[in-house]
């Protein structure tokens, strides 16, 4: 599956100005090797941005993806998505359960769930109809408060065991990605390595391109 390892964008947990986030995304979809992006508005305590500012930013940055044939999903919320015509969601263990939300948004929604570091949780997920599962935190991250650490053989075991795609989420960088991407892991999910990157949201997404291709060889 290394092959075709590519990247999925989480957004940082605050947005203070669209047009100029909006402005980095352009730069990071258009270095190519993006796949997806996912609206992420929570603090690293949990709590979430009010449903008008999700709303806001959805409007400003779905289009965006889209027209670069991105998927975008909005974590949590499933009434969300529908609402503002997401490609799917990613839920949480503690979220939405997943039934109920692929009630709300049918069939050919895009439907993500985080499994951590649990076989168990991700076959669960993939028996009930989950597009992917995410497993982490790989290496520390200050994104979020990872309950979790997951070790590399579980992306190994995964790929080789079940063809549900993985995604590889916690601390990822251009230097530490290679391993994740030779133990299987379609898609890595990274935030803070590429919208705080010095030189910019698109030379952060080359220098990520540049090290899965170098993995795959």
């Amino acid at each position: 599956m290394s092959n075709d390892c590519q990247l999925y964008l989480i957004t940082p947990p605050q947005i203070d100005d669209l047009d100029q986030f909006a402005s980095a995304l352009k730069s990071a979809v258009g270095a190519g090797g993006v796949a997806c992006l996912q609206l992420r508005l929570k603090n690293a305590n949990g709590e979430p941005a009010p449903d008008d500012g999700i709303l806001r930013a959805a409007e400003r940055l779905a289009p965006i993806a889209q027209a670069n044939d991105i998927a975008f999903l909005i974590n949590d919320r499933p009434d969300l998505a529908r609402k503002t015509g997401a490609d799917g969601v990613h839920i949480g263990q503690t979220d939405t359960p997943y039934a109920e939300a692929r009630e709300i948004l049918g069939e050919d929604a895009t439907i993500g769930v985080t499994c951590h570091d649990s076989k168990h949780l991700g076959l669960v997920a993939g028996e009930a109809g989950a597009d992917y599962v995410a497993f982490g935190a790989f290496f520390p991250t200050e994104t979020k408060q990872a309950s979790t650490r997951a070790e590399i053989e579980i992306l190994e075991w995964w790929s080789s065991a079940t063809t549900v795609p993985c995604v590889a989420i916690g601390g990822i960088t251009p230097e530490n990605c290679g391993p994740l991407v030779r133990a299987g892991a379609d898609f890595l999910a990274v935030s803070g390595a590429v919208w705080d990157h010095p030189d910019g949201a698109g030379t952060a997404v080359k220098a990520f391109t540049g090290a899965i291709n170098h993995a795959r060889k």
